[in-house]
């Protein structure tokens, strides 16, 4: 329960379960990460078991510790993968690796207690649903653009076979995944994301220290995992750009991950280190959303961002590139502006924005009026589990 856009999401759909009627149980790899403590009481934390926390381990410390066969399955994975780029040409991304890794390691683990009514994949590659979950219904989460994944589709095809259901957090992924899979029509759903609205206001209350406002100047603000998909590379050269116009800006970005020193390094080539902040982790981000004036998600490409909706709630002025689901994500000059990707466009575009002090109250009010926690997406799982759908 690392802090992220998806575990924020699955956070949104248990909070919103109703539990008078469904008792719902929870399976972690492993019981990490600062969102453990906003599980809901009424939610039953199966206990961890840790031959499930070597999916992701050095391989080295699986096969010098407890776990050899695991290591040397890990080892069997990555060569299996290899071999089969070599073969079929095709490009070795971080799905496929994690469709090897899991079917390899899938002998080695043993089976989930309990017997359910509906078991639920919310996060990675299915197999262990199918294999080791004793569920009457089954169906797997898909969180993003499904063109930059890059999968084996055979083992994607025999993986979705085996499930009741794929399901997408907006129809444009929904769209994507049968334009891949045309033989998932009957399967494919889209059900958005929930969203802990109450509990995003509440907690956007609490007061920061670390984003102050000077007189003048305006605050941007832009949250996610320090990846190639968010595109916080390309911040400091956009902001280069804006304040080159003459305008006062000061952008935060929250969030942590393996591209940190990348955009430190873009940071120091564009000379915005007194410019573009990194804030680093916040297992509460809402008080930063409620501060800054406008939140910008620059990303290349999302399935439905989190971090933008949660603005919205917050009545926050929202800037998207034009990543491939953007149209999905708001209604372009209406809860939001979509700007193009380019840096110099998307520069231009938040510029014309900051200039229309008028139209950033027509987003907020915008934004006031529409209702973003998607407490009825959860009736579609209702009536699946109960043979409605």
């Amino acid at each position: 329960m690392f802090i992220g856009g998806a575990e924020r999401s699955l956070l949104g759909l248990l909070e919103n379960i109703d539990y008078q009627k469904y008792e719902v149980s929870l399976f972690l790899y492993r019981q990490e990460g600062d969102f453990l403590r906003y599980i809901p009481k009424q939610v039953i934390l199966l206990p961890e078991i840790s031959r499930y926390r070597t999916f992701d381990v050095p391989i080295k410390s699986l096969l010098f510790g407890r776990n050899t066969f695991f290591g040397m399955a890990r080892i069997i994975s990555k060569i299996a993968l290899r071999m089969h780029c070599v073969f079929s040409k095709e490009k070795p991304g971080i799905w496929m690796s994690m469709q090897y890794t899991a079917g390899y390691l899938q002998p080695l683990l043993p089976e989930i207690p309990g017997e359910y009514d509906l078991g639920i994949m919310f996060l990675g590659i299915a197999d262990t649903l199918i294999n080791k979950v004793n569920a009457k219904k089954k169906i797997t989460w898909n969180h993003t653009d499904y063109d930059i994944l890059f999968p084996d589709e055979k083992k994607d095809l025999k993986t979705f076979s085996q499930v009741d259901a794929v399901i997408s957090v907006s129809d444009a992924c929904t769209e994507k995944l049968i334009k891949r899979y045309p033989t998932l029509k009957n399967k494919a759903m889209t059900i958005e994301n929930c969203l802990a609205v109450n509990h995003i206001r509440e907690q956007a209350k609490a007061e920061i220290a670390d984003m102050p406002k000077k007189q003048g100047e305006w605050i941007l603000l832009s949250i996610g995992r320090y990846t190639s998909a968010k595109n916080f590379d390309n911040i400091p050269d956009i902001c280069s750009r804006i304040r080159n116009r003459g305008i006062n800006i000061k952008w935060y970005i929250i969030g942590y991950g393996a591209e940190e020193s990348l955009i430190r390094q873009k940071i120091q080539q564009f000379h915005m280190e007194e410019h573009v902040i990194l804030l680093g982790k916040r297992d509460n981000p809402y008080p930063y959303i409620a501060n800054c004036d406008i939140y910008v998600q620059p990303s290349r490409y999302e399935g439905k961002c989190v971090s933008v909706i949660e603005a919205q709630v917050l009545k926050k002025p929202v800037v998207i590139t034009n990543y491939e689901t953007a149209v999905d994500q708001l209604e372009n000059n209406v809860d939001g502006v979509i700007v193009p990707m380019d840096n110099e466009r998307c520069a231009e575009g938040i510029i014309r924005l900051l200039l229309d002090p008028d139209k950033m109250n027509a987003l907020s009010e915008a934004c006031s009026k529409k209702q973003y926690s998607n407490v009825d997406e959860i009736n579609k799982i209702y009536r699946f589990m109960e043979g409605e759908e």
